[in-house]
């Protein structure tokens, strides 16, 4: 499926062609679905140019055969018929430069949206017209060379805009620049080179070091590390062997590896990113619809200034036609409302790219709108706070046990090899991580809920909790209780305990320092699990957080959001977006963590591609960055229209003399807009 984006407004994207409602243009392509589509703004904006370039020597000719040009520069070039090139250059550039806004214009009136096209291509019929009146029908000066500088501006002024707003709207083309165009496809034996968009689920692809994964998929042979920042913002390489998943568009590095593609098309990571930010761009917070209605009120606003100030410099302080004509045309040209709409769509455009790179992906702007309010945030436990595996916390010797730590983990991991339970694998894996050489087991025995035991090499081993201990009769020695909220296995070796092992569900490195950050900007922090309360105490305690809810059923949860949002907190909810789907949906903000590739979580309005709390913080400071940078925007918008119309219609001229030229009133319409970007593009350099 393609995308189609307006060339003149980032905010309006849709799935179909067919004409811009907001200004009546044609949809250009924006991002197709095999990546190989790309953002076609350039062509507006070559347009522009180039009827920029072509009028720009008409535009001078006709301003040296303008009286009023020749009085201020000294010279004379006077000539029979000098009114009729006049009015034959000045139509030439009357329609020629100013096709893209009557054609603009007319959409907008088209959908009954008129807006700043509408004004601009009033502005300059006002103008034409009375010169054309001033050339054929009475004597007066003309107004050519004020509408044709007047249409060159205009033309120079949306050049430039478009430059800078296609600088804001890179992120799809960009993720679509990821894909490599082609995949080395294995084929009975040998290496076929094909369109990667030719690729098909079930294929064997090789790829080989320094070069791009093609499509996301399983390991099946092969080791290597993989730089996936690009797009889960992850910043360290992470190896990747035989079993582990791969996404398409991330680098490989040092070694080859054979995939098996498992998704292809829209199933893909990368294009399901892209949808999630085409979506986030088509989104508007609830400010934009506060700034889409004083744009509509600000072409009102246009016309009553244009007409009133004609009127007034025309019947009630007589200054003639030709001043009041310019007056009148400058003020609805100054009050020109692009720069308030450009102020809100410009920064939301931003705002889903630089997420993006950081691994945060924005389904509705409203919900990152939010977000900058929140000062409660409940994360779930299990798989976000921590691990969701148990790790090895400690071992506690018996006092007369002759055996090493390192020996008494090794003889454990030997017979809990043979066991898939969570807290054998946490054995098992302390025992690697202090790479000690596991030996196998035998004569293995299991004793369901209780533990296992068997032989390694010549000693008996026995894992378990106390229970099987007391059916076996092994005594135990009363160990001073140093570890509340952990799981206690016992180790005995031919019948005599020698230790306790405590186990408890590991906890994220990046926890503590996340519950940390979100103190310090102000927002208090809770914990939902399913645990015993000393469990959940323990855990929080050494977090730090604020509320524990323990013992809370799954389907409780949304209850202890509600809860929070009963005492007037703004909450959000962060879980993994399968089992915390309904309080993630309960919750102000739902915020998705650890999606990793699989990004289509839909109860979620922020889906985070890493299991790291600590982008949490990163959404939250988002969200704040991107509101100011709104809040900047909305009151340079609206502030230079309130400074801007009165100066426009001459409220200076009497006691100062002071007057703004019609094209001197489109530089700074234009000008306002060029800020209003530069502004908002400057947030792509924010720091998270």
């Amino acid at each position: 499926m393609t995308t189609y984006a307006c060339p003149m407004d980032p905010d309006v994207i849709k799935d179909a062609p067919g004409n811009c409602p907001k200004c009546g243009m044609k949809l250009v392509p924006l991002i197709s679905s095999e990546h190989e589509g790309h953002e076609d703004h350039a062509s507006m904006e070559q347009e522009f140019r180039k009827r920029f370039f072509i009028t720009l020597p008409f535009v001078v000719l006709t301003m040296l055969l303008s009286p009023n040009i020749q009085k201020w520069l000294y010279i004379s070039l006077v000539f029979n018929g000098r009114e009729l090139l006049l009015f034959i250059i000045g139509t030439f550039i009357f329609f020629f430069g100013g096709i893209p806004f009557f054609r603009a214009a007319k959409g907008e009136l088209s959908h009954k949206n008129p807006g700043m096209m509408t004004l601009v291509a009033l502005a300059i019929t006002v103008g034409y017209t009375f010169s054309v009146a001033a050339t054929f029908l009475f004597p007066g000066e003309s107004l050519y060379w004020e509408i044709s500088t007047l249409i060159s501006v205009f033309l120079l002024g949306h050049w430039l805009e478009m430059r800078a707003v296609r600088g804001t709207t890179g992120a799809l083309a960009e993720l679509a620049k990821l894909i490599p165009p082609s995949a080395h496809l294995l084929k009975n034996g040998t290496t076929v080179d094909i369109k990667t968009s030719e690729v098909g689920k079930g294929d064997k692809v090789l790829v080989k070091p320094g070069e791009k994964i093609p499509v996301d998929g399983v390991v099946v042979e092969g080791e290597s590390s993989v730089n996936e920042s690009m797009v889960t913002g992850e910043s360290r390489p992470i190896t990747k062997i035989k079993g582990d998943k791969v996404i398409g568009g991330t680098m490989n590095q040092d070694g080859s590896l054979t995939i098996e593609v498992t998704k292809t098309g829209a199933d893909t990571a990368i294009s399901q990113i892209m949808k999630l930010i085409s979506e986030a761009q088509a989104s508007k917070p609830n400010v934009q619809h506060l700034a889409d209605r004083a744009a509509g009120i600000l072409f009102y606003v246009a016309v009553i200034a244009g007409f009133s100030s004609f009127f007034f410099w025309f019947f009630i302080t007589p200054v003639g036609a030709v001043f009041a004509a310019t007056v009148a045309v400058a003020a609805i040209v100054v009050a020109c409302p692009h720069a308030l709409g450009l102020a809100i769509p410009t920064v939301t455009t931003i705002t889903s790219t630089l997420g993006a790179k950081n691994g945060i992906l924005i389904k509705d702007m409203k919900g990152l709108e939010i977000a900058r309010k929140i000062d409660y945030v409940v994360f779930d436990k299990t798989g976000t706070l921590t691990r969701g595996e148990f790790g090895v916390d400690k071992i506690v010797k018996a006092k007369n046990s002759s055996f090493s730590e390192d020996e008494l983990l090794m003889l454990a991991a030997s017979v809990e090899m043979k066991s898939q339970h969570s807290i054998a694998r946490g054995i098992v894996n302390e025992a690697k991580r202090r790479k000690s050489t596991i030996p196998e087991v035998s004569s293995f025995k299991s004793f369901p809920g209780r533990g296992a035991q068997g032989k390694v090499g010549e000693k008996s081993v026995i894992i378990g909790n106390k229970k099987l201990l007391g059916e076996l009769k092994i005594e135990t020695e009363d160990l001073e209780e140093t570890s509340q909220g952990k799981t206690p296995v016992y180790i005995v070796v031919n019948n005599v305990f020698q230790a306790v092992v405590y186990l408890a569900d590991i906890i994220r490195e990046e926890s503590k320092n996340a519950i940390s950050r979100l103190h310090e900007m102000g927002i208090k922090t809770a914990m939902l699990t399913g645990d015993t309360q000393d469990v959940a105490e323990a855990v929080g305690k050494e977090l730090q957080v604020d509320t524990i809810f323990a013992q809370v059923l799954p389907e409780d949860k949304v209850n202890k959001v509600k809860q929070l949002q009963q005492q007037r907190h703004i909450v959000a909810m962060v879980g993994d977006g399968v089992n915390d789907a309904p309080s993630l949906t309960q919750a102000h903000v739902g915020i998705a963590i650890g999606a990793g590739t699989d990004v289509a979580v839909e109860s979620a309005d922020i889906v985070l591609m890493k299991n790291n709390p600590l982008d949490v913080v990163k959404a939250i400071s988002l969200s704040r960055k991107t509101n100011s940078k709104m809040v900047q925007n909305l009151i340079w918008a609206t502030g230079y229209n309130v400074f801007a119309i009165p100066i426009a219609a001459g409220i200076l001229y009497p006691s100062f003399g002071i007057l703004l030229k019609p094209e001197w009133a489109a530089l700074f319409m234009s000008a306002s807009s060029i800020i209003v970007v530069i502004n908002a593009l400057l947030l792509r350099k924010a720091k998270l």
